[in-house]
């Protein structure tokens, strides 16, 4: 019997022991918890773009002294279509919205049209116009992008700037009104350029095909202002001197293909560390 109680004893002293033992122990710290990186921020960047595409041109009328003193009706006004391109540099100020400049020139796109001009009773003189006109273009312009689904965004825009309008060959087949009679005539114009207040609305989509280079199929109005020609001589050099003819409000409807290469590195995030066991 006194062995049993020997025994336990025994027992309860190894087992106070071993629990003030395990008390005195540190409790060992969970694992740090893994925090995933920050998104990225909304940031902005350098960029430079470049575009071609082609014009669909035209004009509201071609005004003249003649056209202001008799009434004249005008028919078959209007351009060819003609190349465009443009390089420009921008700022993406966010995710939303950008700004760039941009230069453009406009190649030679050929003028047709003619003014019906009635003199007087049975006095009618019909005006035939040919030539071409270029431009060059310098247009400050502001982007609003309305968001990205599939790489694909789409936005608006609106530009203002100058227009350089150069007329070229221009030339006048058609009648002369001289004391009270009509007779034929041709005439000719030296080439002139005009400085005009230049004025676009903009709307497309653009897809970016990695972080630092987008594609852009965009459409343009655009508002050139006036075109006029230099002085001008008869073929038979009778009459000469400075010309009245202007061409009226130009404006044209292009479309453009262009891209936009980001100057600013995309940013970089470290992967997340490695937790091991043990």
């Amino acid at each position: 019997m006194r062995s049993v109680k020997s025994l336990l004893a025994a027992g309860a002293a190894t087992l106070i022991s071993s629990m003030a033992y395990a008390a005195d122990m540190p409790i060992a710290a969970p694992p740090p918890m893994y925090a995933p990186p920050a998104p990225p921020a909304d940031f902005g960047g350098w960029y430079l773009r470049g575009d071609v595409g082609m014009t669909n041109q035209s004009v509201s009328k071609i005004d003249s002294a003649v056209a202001q003193t008799y009434p004249t009706t005008t028919s078959g006004l209007g351009f060819d279509s003609s190349p465009l391109f443009d390089l420009g540099a921008g700022y993406r100020f966010n995710n939303w919205f950008r700004a760039d400049v941009t230069g453009q020139w406009r190649g030679r796109a050929n003028l047709h049209g003619s003014n019906t001009v009635t003199y007087g009773a049975g006095d009618i003189g019909v005006n035939n116009y040919s030539g071409s006109k270029s431009e060059w273009v310098f247009m400050a312009n502001a982007y609003v992008d309305l968001g990205t689904w599939w790489c694909i965004t789409p936005f608006i825009g609106a530009g203002v700037g100058t227009s350089y309008n150069k007329l070229s060959g221009f030339r006048d087949d058609g009648m002369r009104y001289t004391a009270g009679a009509l007779s034929n005539s041709v005439t000719y114009f030296a080439d002139n350029g005009k400085w005009n207040f230049a004025w676009a609305a903009h709307a497309g989509l653009a897809y970016k095909v990695n972080p630092g280079f987008t594609v852009e199929l965009a459409y343009s109005y655009m508002n050139l202002g006036d075109a006029a020609p230099g002085n001008y001589t008869a073929f038979d050099g009778s009459i000469s001197g400075p010309s009245s003819i202007k061409l009226k409000d130009i404006t044209s409807h292009d479309v453009k293909l262009g891209v936009r290469w980001d100057l600013n590195s995309p940013p970089v995030y470290a992967p997340p560390p490695l937790i091991t066991k043990g």
